[in-house]
């Protein structure tokens, strides 16, 4: 007789999947949001680039609004 407990699950190939590494949480977690990456540099940038040009842009008006 085999050395396999009695209890023996057998979906365990069906269920083989979910232990797979590209299931992990990991992996999900990364393409939760495939673009975040880019947007963050590039808001960056924006951002960047908006606070050098508005000071060195010259006040045209005298105060008002």
């Amino acid at each position: 007789m085999s050395q396999q407990p009695f209890f023996r699950d057998p979906w365990a190939k069906r269920e083989a999947w979910r232990r797979h590494p590209i299931f992990s949480n990991a992996a999900m977690f990364k393409n939760i949001f495939p673009g975040f990456g880019i947007a963050v540099v590039a808001f960056t940038a924006y951002v960047v680039a908006d606070n050098v040009y508005s000071k060195t842009r010259v006040k045209e008006d005298g105060g008002h609004h």
